[in-house]
C-alpha cells in the first residue's frame, strides 16, 4: 500500500510517499516559498538503492498548485512512483494541535475539519495551514482517505496533576487552558524505537527533542506522563527564538511598566528570545561557533540552554520514579556532541555517564553513547516524524 504524508506550513509543503509493506520511502520532498516569485521545489527519488535529487525553481501561487505539483512528480513516468492517483490509498496529515478532542489518529470528515479550525486559536501559526493542506489534498487526491495525526495526541495520556495549571477552574472548563504539549509525533517515534532497540516495553524514558523548537517528555511504558511545552510551544526549554519557562510576572511588568502591547510581547516571546535573545543568533551551529571563539554571550547562552535540560532530567527522573534511558533527537540532539555532554554533565549520581569517545562519533541510526557501566543508557535516535505519521495512518486504513 502506498501512502502520502503531508506536512503543510504557512508557505511550504513537505511530502513523502511510503510503500508500507516495508516502510520504504519512494520519494521525499519540499516545496517552499509558496506565493513568492522564487518558489523552490526539491525532491529526492529513492529507488534501487540510489538517491536522485532534483531541484526546480518555478512560481507556486498557493497550496493547491503545490499539491498539484506533488501529484505531477508522483505521476511522472520517469520518476516511476505511481501510474495513477488511485494508487495513493491514504494521505496522512500532520496537525499540530488537537486539544482534548483528539487523543489518537482519526480519519478526517467534516466534523474533524471543523474542530481543527476551532482549535486554531491554540496553534495559530500551524493549524490553519495544516487544515488548508487537508482541504487541498482532498481535491487533488479525491479517492484517498485523509487522515489526521496530531502532535498533541501522544501527550493526552498525561494525568491531570501534570497538565492542569493552578489557576481558576473556569479557565480550564470554559477556555481549555491547560498544558497540551507539542512534538508528540517525534516523542512517540523515538520512544517506540528505544523500546525496540532495548527490547523492552516497560521502560522509563526521557525523550529530548532539540531542534529550533525544543521539548522533553517523560515516558513510562510507552505513555507520556509529562512534557515541557504547555498550552502553546512557548513553555519549557530554551529554543532558537523562544525562551521557554519564564515568570509570568515579567509579561505583566512589561505591559504595565513599559506599555508594551500584547502584540509586542508576543513578538518578543516567539521571535526574539531563546538563543536569539541571548546571542543575536538562533542557529545552534552559529552559537557553538561563537563559543569556540570565546564569545561570552554565546557561552552563557549554552549554559542556560543545557542547564534547563539538566533541570528537567532531574525533575522527570523523579516523576518517573527512576530512569532507564535518555534519548536525544532532532537536529541539535542528533548532531551536537557538546550539547549532549553538557546536558548530562555532573549527573553521575543519577547513574548517567556519557562516553566521550562514543558521543563524538557521528553515525547514522540508533546508537548508545553512554559508558558500559552507566546505569542509565544515553541514546541518540534520529527522529522520523513522517514515518510515524505513515505508520499511524496505515494502522487505521489497512
Amino acid at each position: 500500500m502506498k501512502l502520502l504524508v503531508i506536512n503543510a506550513g504557512s508557505s511550504s509543503v513537505k511530502f513523502q510517499v511510503f510503500e508500507m509493506t516495508n516502510d520504504l520511502v519512494l520519494v521525499s520532498g519540499l516545496i517552499e516559498k509558496i506565493g513568492e516569485e522564487s518558489s523552490e521545489i526539491k525532491f529526492e527519488l529513492h529507488k534501487a538503492g540510489e538517491n536522485n535529487s532534483v531541484r526546480i525553481a518555478e512560481p507556486i501561487k498557493n497550496h493547491k498548485e503545490a499539491l498539484q505539483k506533488v501529484a505531477e512528480i508522483l505521476l511522472d513516468k520517469e520518476n516511476q512512483i505511481i501510474e495513477n492517483k488511485e494508487e495513493i490509498k491514504a494521505v496522512g496529515h500532520r496537525v499540530v494541535h488537537g486539544g482534548e478532542k483528539f487523543k489518537e489518529t482519526v480519519i478526517i470528515n467534516e466534523e474533524v475539519k471543523a474542530m481543527i479550525k476551532e482549535l486554531s486559536s491554540l496553534a495559530p501559526l500551524h493549524n490553519p495551514p495544516n487544515l488548508q493542506g487537508i482541504v487541498v489534498a482532498t481535491e487533488v487526491f479525491p479517492e484517498a482517505k485523509q487522515v489526521a495525526v496530531f502532535d498533541t495526541a501522544f501527550h493526552q495520556t498525561m494525568p491531570p496533576k501534570a497538565y492542569r495549571y493552578a489557576i481558576p477552574n473556569k479557565l480550564y472548563e470554559e477556555y481549555g487552558i491547560r498544558a497540551y504539549g507539542m512534538h508528540g509525533t517525534s516523542h512517540r517515534f523515538v520512544a517506540n524505537e528505544a523500546a525496540r532497540f532495548l527490547d523492552s516495553n516497560t521502560l522509563k524514558l526521557i525523550t529530548i527533542h532539540l531542534g529550533n523548537g525544543c521539548s522533553m517528555a517523560a515516558v513510562k511504558e510507552g505513555e507520556c506522563i509529562d512534557t515541557t511545552m504547555g498550552l502553546t510551544p512557548l513553555a519549557g526549554l530554551v529554543m532558537g527564538t523562544r525562551g521557554g519557562d519564564i515568570d509570568p510576572g515579567v509579561l505583566i511588568h512589561l505591559g504595565s511598566k513599559y506599555n508594551l502591547s500584547i502584540a509586542e510581547i508576543d513578538k518578543i516571546l516567539n521571535k526574539e528570545s531563546g538563543l536569539k535573545g541571548l546571542t543575536g543568533l538562533n542557529d545552534m551551529r552559529d552559537v557553538l561557533e561563537l563559543k569556540e571563539k570565546g564569545n561570552i554571550q554565546a557561552t552563557l547562552a549554552l549554559e542556560v540552554y543545557t542547564y534547563r535540560i539538566k533541570k528537567y532530567i532531574g525533575s522527570y527522573s523523579a516523576v518517573l520514579g527512576g530512569l532507564d534511558a535518555i534519548i536525544f533527537t532532532a537536529g541539535v540532539g542528533e548532531n551536537s556532541p557538546f550539547i549532549r555532554d553538557a546536558s548530562c554533565e555532573g549527573m553521575e549520581f543519577l547513574g548517567i555517564q556519557i562516553d566521550n569517545s562514543k558521543n563524538n562519533v557521528r553515525k547514522k541510526g540508533v546508537r548508545i553513547i553512554s559508558k558500559e557501566e552507566s546505569k542509565v543508557k544515553v541514546l541518540v535516535i534520529p527522529t522520523n516524524e513522517e514515518l510515524e505519521i505513515a505508520r499511524q495512518t496505515f494502522s487505521i486504513v489497512k
